[in-house]
């Protein structure tokens, strides 16, 4: 029997080594195929990264594009808004000019029709771009003469293409000097408006606040009110003088609902609620 057993190892023990060779072989090419299987995957999930990475680099691309646009959108409609209210500034200069003959007792019907004419054509574009028209109160002082009151408009165009120019500084100075020089001219409102927002533009709040309260003060009337009014509570909010600011955002929405000062006020307020929450 021991002879038999012994017989019979000797078969078994060479088939036995034979198969854990085997299944060492088998083990190790599972190995190497997973190795393999993760080099690919590694290589999809680097292929992946490369085509998010230009994904997102074309992304950027269009958001400078659009911002871009954006830009060049809010520039040509500060253009046109300027050049209305150029417009609207001479329509009213004139308007003036022809209602001081018929103030003197003159009597001159033609002369009050072409400044009736004037007002109508003025508030005709207002309301065609969404503001209010309203000719601003003169002051009680000597009129002024044909010639001053030419020199005056002239001024004031000047002004205004400073300002257009992008010269700010420059805008804030000669507004100024248009009111210190006319103070009883009709487009003295205007005037405070834009040396406002010449100090707004370039980041003296402070200033331009002081400006804008000195047109409601002095111009309550002005087709610029409701804008000056907006404009002061966006200086209270630079100068962290939120409350405030937000009192003035209110008080525009009640006081002008239809005009976009009141709509600009809304946003403002709804930007000041969300940073606050």
């Amino acid at each position: 029997m021991a002879g038999a057993f012994a017989s019979a190892m000797l078969f078994v023990l060479p088939a036995f080594a034979q198969d854990s060779r085997l299944s060492l072989a088998d083990r190790v090419a599972q190995l190497e195929q997973r190795a393999q299987n993760k080099d690919q995957s590694s290589m999809q999930l680097l292929n992946q990264m490369q085509q998010m990475q230009s994904q997102l680099q074309q992304m950027e691309g269009r958001i400078e594009e659009l911002q871009h646009q954006l830009q060049e959108l809010q520039d040509k409609s500060k253009d046109q808004y300027i050049d209305l209210d150029s417009r609207m500034g001479r329509l009213e200069a004139a308007a003036k000019a022809g209602a001081a003959p018929a103030a003197s007792g003159n009597g001159n019907p033609a002369a009050t029709g072409t400044a009736g004419a004037a007002v109508a054509a003025a508030a005709g574009s207002a309301a065609a771009n969404g503001t209010a028209a309203a000719t601003p109160p003169a002051k009680a002082g000597k009129p002024l003469s044909a010639a001053d009151n030419a020199a005056a408009q002239a001024a004031y165009d000047a002004a205004f293409k400073t300002l257009r120019g992008g010269d700010y500084v420059g805008a804030s100075r000669e507004f100024r000097q248009f009111i210190e020089k006319y103070p009883d001219h009709p487009l003295v409102s205007n005037a405070f408006y834009w040396l406002g927002e010449s100090y707004y533009v370039t980041t003296n709040y402070k200033v331009a606040l002081d400006a804008f309260q000195h047109l409601l003060g002095q111009f309550p009337q002005s087709e610029k009110a409701p804008d000056a009014l907006l404009k002061v509570g966006y200086c209270q909010y630079e100068l962290k003088e939120v409350p405030a600011a937000k009192a003035t955002l209110q008080s525009v929405v009640s006081k002008y609902p239809s005009s976009k000062a009141a709509g600009l006020a809304k946003e403002r307020l709804r930007r000041i609620q969300t940073t606050a929450g």
